[in-house]
């Protein structure tokens, strides 16, 4: 049964963390009650500091970024690893599993041959999948936790923090390295997402549900954040907002330097303006050329009518896509102090007035097929 596979390696994982996820928890005391505006940036950059350290950051991507988990391409052995570290984590820091499996979302993945590569497709349902030959049916899975809302006028509403845990795998080799690690693409967004249920969990409990997803398959067509949009925690039209992270591992010139990130599409919500007021170290994307706001998990949410994108500080690297994408090129205080800004993003997000499109802002509705589209990663 390849989920209780992956259930043994999240239990195995688990009994190892000393090694490799001994998580260090600081309490912290604070007041109770809702925040908004600039007052939950303040006091959401002051809890923070504490909570979301250099050393936790760098621990987590030195283990998803592994070498042992043979760059996490999608439904492979190191991808299982890497989503059972991520599930002893989520267990560790007391989210709500929120999968079918535990913290596990199933997605029906198969490989289908289309001329000479064999590549996964997304399937209707399980069912659908059974139609393939034993040998061409993989299992892969989102990793989903959820911290439930405080407030009853507004905790039946959500708020998703995610990012993709999977990459390339293993390929053509350069200069004698063939394992892709994808420490920047995306392992950065994904101890992001972890360490921002962290400081969340640490404080008070929020207005809002938030639901931290880390999900399979953004390198081949979105295929883990299709599945869960037609399977999610919370309705979809009950979702206040999402803020996926991505690539946010060096500093972009352009973005303001050290410390400093981006959102993609700005100017299309109020949600980077919410950003703005609260005074933190987010901006408008700069390089409008590339489409960013086109090119994450953010835009199947957008193209539902939720209020979604993503922030980064990808400054164009030359190591994207390749065997150099590695923890030793990391700014890991830069990545730090970017993930502190983008919890006191999420606790604005889940405390403050939910965000809402600009006129023209929205972009057009898709439907969701079972086949995925040409991937266009970040």
């Amino acid at each position: 049964d390849p989920t209780a596979s992956y259930m043994r390696t999240s239990h195995n994982v688990s009994r190892r963390g000393t090694c490799l996820l001994a998580a260090a928890l600081i309490a912290v005391s604070a007041c109770s009650g809702s925040m908004s505006g600039s007052q939950s940036g303040d006091s959401g950059r002051a809890a923070v500091g504490g909570i979301i350290t250099e050393s936790e950051v760098r621990r987590l991507l030195g283990a998803l970024s592994d070498d042992s988990l043979e760059g996490r391409m999608t439904a492979s052995p190191g991808s299982a690893r890497a989503a059972a570290i991520i599930a002893a984590e989520m267990r560790r820091l007391g989210l709500e599993p929120a999968g079918d499996s535990g913290y596990f979302q199933r997605v029906p993945i198969g490989l289908v041959t289309t001329g000479r590569n064999r590549r996964p497709v997304l399937f209707e349902s399980f069912g659908a999948l059974d139609s393939l030959p034993r040998e061409q049916r993989v299992t892969a899975v989102n990793v989903v936790g959820v911290l439930r809302g405080a407030d009853p006028a507004v905790r039946d509403s959500a708020v998703l923090i995610g990012a993709h845990y999977d990459h390339l795998g293993i390929g053509r080799a350069v200069r004698g390295d063939s394992i892709y690690n994808g420490a920047d693409d995306d392992a950065s967004g994904v101890v992001a997402v972890l360490e921002i249920a962290r400081a969340l969990m640490a404080g008070p409990r929020p207005r809002r549900t938030v639901i931290f997803a880390a999900t399979t398959g953004e390198e081949v067509g979105l295929l883990g954040t299709r599945w869960y949009l037609q399977h999610p925690v919370v309705p979809v039209a009950q979702m206040s907002a999402n803020l996926e992270i991505e690539m946010i591992g060096r500093p972009d010139s352009l973005a303001g330097g050290p410390g400093r990130a981006w959102l993609t599409g700005f100017e299309r919500s109020t949600m980077g303006d919410m950003f703005a007021r609260a005074g933190l170290p987010i901006g408008p994307d700069k390089r409008l050329d590339q489409q960013f706001f086109e090119r994450s998990d953010n835009i199947a949410f957008a193209r539902l009518g939720v209020p979604a994108h993503t922030l980064s500080s990808y400054n164009m690297h030359t190591d994207y896509h390749e065997p150099s994408d590695e923890i030793a090129h990391v700014d890991i205080p830069h990545m730090t102090a970017v993930i502190r800004a983008g919890a006191a993003a999420a606790r604005l997000l889940a405390d403050g007035v939910a965000p809402r499109w600009n006129p023209n802002g929205r972009p057009e509705q898709r439907r969701l097929a079972p086949t995925p589209p040409t991937p266009t990663p970040m």
